[in-house]
């Protein structure tokens, strides 16, 4: 049995493979309930005992991983990667970024797991990109090399937003004001859809009624002007965002949207300019545009990828 868990900002999924890789149990957890990831795993594994201690264990974070140990972004936690091997008794321990980890299991979505969002048929063994807007914005590429897939992870989401629209100007002068830098992760993530409403509140000099993204998107949905421009400025930069990175590393193999916003959103993704945006970049419209796009629907494509990390397929 090996243990592999998706880490992210705001819950953490923890699931049992047996032998063959086959996923035989499953739960989420909320990070607020518990004091450090350590925790987390010793309630899981309690709950699953009768299934046995795993062996091995792949672990995908929010977080750079750079050295033993191991800080979250997006959450007060921190761990040593030998301590956590220790405390486990794992004989084999591998921690990604969870970006590489949603890049390896690209190659395992099928088309019940992808809904595309424009664009023409991907080019088989191209480089493929993911972005996805959550709690913070991770990106990461997939390139083939020799008989194997290989991933190029950075912290692309700090990087500092690309406007085309004076109000989108506006969002990012307050949002930049304040905190002295308006990064991609700032505007294109959970706590970004909020800046980006309280934002255009202030441009529009109206009283912001709503503090939460799920309320904001609700919001939308029933009509509400500022929310739906909110959602409007929200898709049109992450398709200037996504557009970056297919130039960046020729994702003619797709550029894949995960996270947990997006797929909640579809239709109104679908009507929005997302893949104008995506493809206006001047004289390289044409190039953009037979790359496809791509939501992951799938609900935990991070387990495909951490199993094909342990060396399942």
């Amino acid at each position: 049995m090996d243990l592999i868990a998706d880490i992210g900002g705001t819950n953490t999924r923890c699931a049992i493979v047996d032998d063959n890789g086959k996923l035989v149990a499953s739960q989420a957890y909320d990070n607020a309930n518990f004091r450090d990831l350590q925790a987390v795993f010793s309630r899981f594994l309690h709950e699953k005992e009768a299934l046995g201690a795993p062996r091995r264990a792949a672990l995908a974070i929010a977080a750079p991983v750079l050295s033993d140990r191991v800080q979250m972004v997006n959450a007060d936690w921190e761990f040593s990667q030998a301590d956590l091997k220790d405390e486990f008794g794992l004989t084999a321990l591998t921690v990604v970024n969870d970006f590489e980890a949603l890049a390896r299991s690209l190659p395992s979505l099928d088309t019940a797991g992808l809904t595309r969002i424009g664009g023409g048929e991907p080019v088989e063994d191209a480089p493929r990109a993911v972005i996805g807007p959550g709690t913070g914005l991770g990106i990461a590429a997939l390139i083939a090399g020799g008989n194997d897939w290989e991933t190029v992870t950075g912290e692309g989401g700090h990087a500092t937003i690309a406007t085309m629209t004076e109000i989108e100007d506006a969002v990012v002068s307050i949002v930049r004001s304040r905190q002295g830098h308006c990064s991609a992760e700032d505007l294109l993530s959970g706590p970004g859809l909020t800046r980006i409403y309280a934002a255009l509140a202030e441009i529009r000099d109206e009283k912001p009624e709503y503090s939460s993204p799920a309320e904001i998107t609700a919001a939308a949905e029933s009509g509400d002007p500022l929310a739906r421009e909110t959602q409007k400025v929200f898709f049109s930069l992450l398709g200037t965002t996504a557009g970056n990175l297919a130039l960046t590393v020729n994702a003619f193999g797709g550029v894949f949207i995960g996270g947990g916003i997006v797929p909640r959103m579809i239709p109104a993704l679908t009507e929005s300019e997302f893949r104008f945006r995506f493809e206006a970049k001047g004289d390289y419209r044409d190039y953009l545009k037979p790359i496809p796009t791509f939501v992951i629907t799938e609900p935990h494509p991070a387990f495909a990828g951490l199993r094909a990390i342990l060396g399942f397929t």
